[in-house]
């Protein structure tokens, strides 16, 4: 997390829908051998107090001691931020380039989970993505031939991260002025789509 506080002004509730609707993340805790990460689906619930996600049975992080403290790193869109974004060097003088980006940090204490709650959590889990899906009939494991789900869920385990705290960084140069901030967010809106993602975000803060 930057540790600029004009980046870390938004509330709980906001970062908390930002990870929700991402729904995927880099997992991490400390292995034996050093930092072990695994980049992973997660489904948190309404009131936040756990996330349920699975692992390959191979991932290390699978085989590490639990229950372990872990990290949850939820990163959204990301853009280099150029100084002649700011506007004409005479009037924004000694400027340097920077990123602008979108992260939260999800902390607390992973634990694995009976084998049987294994597909429940599949089943929710791909629930909560189908419906985001617009035009189609949800797929559900129901579609599947007898047998072949609980064949293929042998090979993952599930797990249930308990969240303790929650940290968000929204770095959208709110340390330049307003008029500074519009410039650059017309100048992001012109690059690929993670600035133009950037830019939304600062127009919508600017209001």
């Amino acid at each position: 997390m930057h540790p600029n506080p004009a980046f870390r002004q938004d509330p709980r509730d906001k970062n908390l829908a930002f990870a929700r609707a991402r729904g995927f993340g880099i997992l991490s805790i400390n292995g034996s051998d050093g930092p072990l990460a695994a980049h992973v689906p997660f489904l948190l619930t309404g009131d936040a107090s756990f996330a349920e996600l699975h692992l390959a049975r191979s991932n290390p992080i699978a085989r590490a001691a639990l229950p372990a403290p872990a990290l949850i790193a939820v990163s959204g869109p990301d853009a280099y931020v150029s100084p002649d974004f700011y506007g004409p060097h005479d009037q924004v003088p000694d400027q340097v380039p920077t990123w602008n980006y979108v992260a939260v940090h999800l902390r607390g204490t992973l634990e694995l989970l009976p084998e049987d709650a294994m597909r429940p959590h599949v089943d929710a889990l791909s629930a909560e993505h189908e419906e985001r899906i617009a035009g189609k009939r949800p797929w559900t494991s129901a579609k599947m031939s007898e047998g072949a789900m609980p064949r293929m869920m042998r090979m993952i385990l599930p797990f249930r991260f308990h969240v303790t705290s929650v940290e968000g960084t929204w770095k959208l140069n709110q340390n330049k002025t307003p008029e500074i901030r519009a410039r650059a967010a017309d100048a992001l809106s012109r690059g690929n789509s993670a600035a133009q993602d950037i830019a939304a975000l600062i127009r919508r803060d600017l209001g």
